[in-house]
């Protein structure tokens, strides 16, 4: 028999009773009923309920184990009474009775409980990652997240693209985050940077005849933490074509995410038909550009109904430049108690409160109710319920000013109602792409222009696109969102050296540091550069939603915490005096 087991903590079956076997594991919870011991022995893959009594040579020491302690026990299958069978486990019909007991490794008293459902603070649970990670949803979450890749991997393959790895000691590149960077020891005081992402590598692939490319690439960025983001690294699928268009890269890219999600999406509804929103109409109507398409609810602009109404709040802020009024319908939402408690969200979202108008039965037939009603009139009234599509026990909130003051609380607002009023679809994953992101963005304190996306996108109108406003250009980039989180970034490359020289001039980089920072595709691009495009979506994110959790930290191994520090293993930790000598590095003393 084999050195620990003859079998795992999921194999035996009423097939089995009669035989002697040998099971290894972690003792899950331990139950005396008075001189007869039942311990519910547990590995990677099930639960066996294994029991001793007087009469075994293995009592005595079986008294003395405790939760979490790591035995082999050997055994008989034993089938168990009709009235205590367990139809929710496949070893439910059998138990083992113990004959012989080693103990392989004893556990110290638990900072934390593994058997149930007992809630720990996120720091303690991040310390001791590897007793967390042997609870049930954890070794679920994890076997999930594997074959998510595993079935990544058989998608890319079978669409005739080849797996290709790229550096992880490279150039620092702009991609919108801070670097790591890593001290070089054969070049004092010059630097290397882990790849925020393998944009570079995998576009002078594409320059070197290659014409489908993936990876399962690790990236690395310095941000601040998010509940959908890591702070330090994260995975993401990561794939290339030549010769494309922008719709080819969605045509590619739709089956393998859309397999992917109708596998292991638990049976939810996965919607098959992908609208393409502009980045424009995104945020208009959802307020973001990732939004939740399960919620039905569509913002929309009603400016002119305020125009010189007697609503002066409004009226006056109409008269300013750049700025416009925009209703959240709210369907089912026509109750004074419901239109105060989100006026009372804005407020503590920062803002000054929403308008609302509802509209209810009166004695003449449908009547607006609320203070916008009373102080605009019937006709704006009705004008703006036509508009929306609104009826008796609805309602409409409103937001006014320049939009990216208001935008932001307006899309969390309009989830809260979709949720409040369950307007919103939980069962069921909702794609859309957003598409024609501007290419530019202003500073808001200094005017400076800057890439808002990936700055090594095509601008659409190419190089005549460039000569004008800035804020005007509209990049070949895109994004795949999914009830509410950016699954997919990506984009139709600028394979052109002139476009992309004076791309980069409208941002600030003159031609020279332009072939300074980016030598390697400068120089590539002069030798027969191939029309190319492509994306990278974020596999602990997809994982996240195909788990059904609300924080990305419950899908990744070993992840960092809100500080970004990794608690288990002390990291980041002081260098040596003999390591900071051999990097010719000085540290600096913090800043009070």
């Amino acid at each position: 028999m084999h050195a620990f087991r003859s079998h795992t903590c999921a194999d035996l079956t009423k097939s089995n009773v009669g035989d002697t076997v040998r099971l290894s594991g972690w003792v899950h919870r331990v139950r005396d009923h008075g001189g007869v011991l039942f311990i519910d022995l547990r590995d990677h893959y099930g639960v066996t309920q294994v029991l001793c009594d007087g009469d075994s040579a293995a009592f005595a020491e079986l008294e003395k184990v405790r939760s979490e302690w790591c035995i082999r026990i050997d055994g008989s299958v034993k089938a168990r009474d009709e009235s205590l069978v367990n139809p929710k486990i496949p070893t439910g019909e059998i138990e083992v009775y113990v004959r012989e007991l080693e103990i392989l490794g004893k556990a110290e008293e638990l900072p934390l409980i593994v058997f149930g459902d007992q809630e720990y603070p996120e720091e303690t649970r991040l310390r001791y990652r590897y007793l967390d990670l042997r609870r049930e949803v954890m070794q679920e979450n994890m076997k999930l997240r594997s074959d998510v890749v595993a079935s990544i991997r058989k998608r890319m393959w079978a669409q005739e693209f080849r797996e290709y790895q790229t550096p992880i000691i490279t150039a620092s590149s702009p991609e919108g985050a801070r670097d790591f960077l890593v001290p070089s020891r054969l070049h004092p005081g010059k630097f290397y940077a882990l790849p925020q992402a393998p944009q570079q590598f995998k576009q002078l692939i594409m320059v070197s005849g290659f014409d489908k490319y993936f990876q399962i690439a690790p990236c690395f960025r310095d941000e601040d933490p998010r509940a959908d983001r890591s702070p330090t690294d994260f995975y993401q699928l990561d794939m290339e074509m030549s010769f494309v268009e922008q719709q080819d890269v969605f045509d590619t890219i739709q089956p393998v995410i859309q397999g992917l999600f109708e596998e292991f999406g638990g049976g939810r509804k996965v919607d098959a038909d992908w609208p393409q929103i502009s980045y424009k109409d995104a945020t208009k109507w959802y307020g973001t550009d990732k939004p939740d398409l399960r919620n039905p609810i569509k913002m929309d602009v009603v400016s002119d109904h305020f125009r010189g109404s007697g609503f002066a709040i409004f009226a006056k802020l109409l008269e300013q430049d750049g700025t416009e009024i925009r209703a959240i319908p709210a369907p089912g939402g026509g109750s004074r108690k419901f239109c105060d408690r989100m006026n009372a969200f804005a407020q503590k979202e920062g803002l000054p409160g929403m308008g609302y108008i509802f509209w209810r039965d009166g004695a003449d037939g449908m009547e607006p109710a609320g203070p916008l009603a009373k102080n605009i009139g019937p006709e704006r009234t009705e004008a703006i319920r036509e508009q929306l599509g609104l009826g008796v026990g609805d309602a409409a909130f409103f937001l006014g000013g320049k939009p990216a003051a208001f935008e932001r609380v307006a899309g969390k607002a309009r989830d809260v109602i979709g949720e409040e009023l369950k307007l919103t679809d939980k069962d069921r994953f909702a794609f859309c792409w957003i598409v024609d992101f501007p290419m530019y963005e202003a500073d808001e304190e200094t005017g400076a222009v800057d890439f808002s996306h990936n700055p090594f996108s095509m601008p659409q109108g190419g190089l005549e696109a460039l000569s004008g406003d800035p804020l005007e250009v509209l990049g070949y980039q895109y994004d795949l969102a999914c009830n509410g989180y950016e699954l997919i970034s990506g984009a139709i490359r600028n394979h052109k050296l002139d476009v992309m020289i004076k791309a980069f001039e409208l941002a600030g980089y003159d031609e020279a540091e332009v072939r300074k920072r980016f030598g390697g595709m400068v120089n590539a691009f002069q030798y027969g550069a191939p029309p190319h495009g492509g994306c990278a979506a974020g596999i602990d994110r997809m994982v996240m939603l195909l788990a059904d959790e609300q924080n990305i930290r419950e899908v990744i191994m070993f992840p960092m915490n809100q500080r970004a520090e990794d608690l288990m293993m002390a990291a980041p930790s002081d260098p040596t005096n003999e390591q900071l000598r051999e990097l010719r590095l000085r540290v600096l003393p913090p800043e009070e």
